[in-house]
């Protein structure tokens, strides 16, 4: 049964995770938001699956630099 539920959790993740990224890759050319679909994709695959965890933990740090570059801009 454990197993049974375990699939099904990794499927569910799966299945709403890739939903979200492509839904997110077309928000990118048709109006919408569609970056924040794309992160959101990630945040559900990363429940799973490493290769996620890495592509947020990335978007995280470019997301935190354009925060400090900003700021450093906006004192100067």
């Amino acid at each position: 049964m454990r197993r049974f539920r375990y699939l099904f959790r990794k499927t569910g993740v799966t299945v709403l995770g890739f939903g979200l990224l492509i839904i997110g890759a077309a928000l990118l050319v048709l109006p919408g938001p569609g970056i924040v679909v794309i992160i959101l994709g990630l945040v559900v695959l990363s429940w799973e699956y490493e290769w996620a965890k890495h592509h947020l933990k990335r978007v995280r740090h470019i997301h935190r630099t354009a925060i400090e570059k900003t700021r450093r801009k906006k004192n100067t």
